[in-house]
Order: structure tokens, then C-alpha cells, then sequence
């Protein structure tokens, strides 16, 4: 009897561990895919940055694109050492969809390139934002470089967000 107690408690603890682990697991893979989606959003957004400093128009684009190039190579640099610290290969290049929206936005220049930059910069870091405050809630590693990196994403959505004034108005 004695031993049937303890083979039901050892099994009780065998499977709390399991489910344990399992959830610990699926976390560590909601992180990584987290992790690996911020890396091809930095190395999108340093590229598209270099773009709108060659293709804009108004200096204010100008300066925004070099602020992108500067704090996106910033972050990718955190999010990379995040990345090899959980076990992540660091993706080396930005998503097909990245890449299909620069060859995009790559064709167009002056005023035309201005307005859709700045439509696509708010639309993105909205996105980004969402996804960042999604992961600051957990508690680990990759949830610390979301929190520390959401001020920044913030002041680039308001900056956006000011460069698309003058074309929402004129769309009046």
C-alpha cells in the first residue's frame, strides 16, 4: 500500500514537472519567435533608413531615417546578444515581407517617397508596439529588451506620426 502511495505522489510530481517544462518551453519559443521577428524588424528599419536618406525629400525624413539607422542598430545589437544568450540563431537579413515593402518603397523619391514613408513608419511602429508591450509582460530576457526598447519605439511612432501630418492634411 505504502508503495503504491508513493509511485501515485512520484507520478503526481513527474507530471507537474512535465507540464511544468512544457509550458516553460512554449514561453522560451513565444520569446524566441519574439526575438528573431525584433531582429528582422531592426535590420528592415536600418535599411529603410538609409532609404529615406538617400530618396527623401525634406530633412526631416532625412533626419528621421539617420535616427532610425542609428537606434535600430542600437537595438539589434541588444537583441542579438538576447538572442545567443536563449539559444537563438539571430536572423542575419529582414523578412520577404521587409524586403518586398524596401523594393517598394526603393522605386519612389522626393515628395512620393516622403508621404509613403511616413504612412509606413506609423503603420509599422504601431505594429511594433503592440507586439513590444505584448512581450514586456513575461519575465525574461526577451521581455526586459522589449521594455527597455519600447521608449524608443514610442519616440519613433510620434515622429512618424509628425512627418504624416502635412500629407493628412493635404489629403483634406
Amino acid at each position: 500500500m505504502r508503495t503504491k502511495i508513493l509511485s501515485v505522489g512520484l507520478a503526481a510530481v513527474l507530471a507537474c514537472a512535465a507540464a511544468g517544462a512544457w509550458a516553460q518551453d512554449k514561453a522560451d519559443k513565444a520569446s524566441q519567435k519574439f526575438l528573431k521577428g525584433a531582429i528582422e524588424g531592426n535590420l528592415a528599419e536600418i535599411e529603410m533608413g538609409k532609404l529615406a536618406q538617400q530618396n527623401g525629400q525634406s530633412g526631416d525624413v532625412k533626419s528621421f531615417g539617420q535616427m532610425l539607422v542609428t537606434d535600430h542598430g542600437s537595438a539589434n545589437q541588444k537583441a542579438t546578444s538576447v538572442a545567443q544568450q536563449m539559444g537563438v540563431t539571430p536572423p542575419s537579413e529582414p523578412n520577404r515581407k521587409q524586403k518586398n515593402e524596401y523594393q517598394r518603397m526603393s522605386k519612389l523619391s522626393g515628395d512620393k517617397f516622403d508621404k509613403a514613408f511616413a504612412k509606413h513608419m506609423v503603420t509599422d511602429h504601431k505594429k511594433d508596439i503592440s507586439a513590444f508591450e505584448k512581450e514586456s509582460k513575461k519575465n525574461d530576457a526577451a521581455a526586459q529588451f522589449a521594455k527597455d526598447t519600447l521608449p524608443t519605439l514610442r519616440k519613433h511612432l510620434e515622429t512618424a506620426q509628425s512627418l504624416d501630418k502635412p500629407a493628412r492634411a493635404q489629403a483634406r
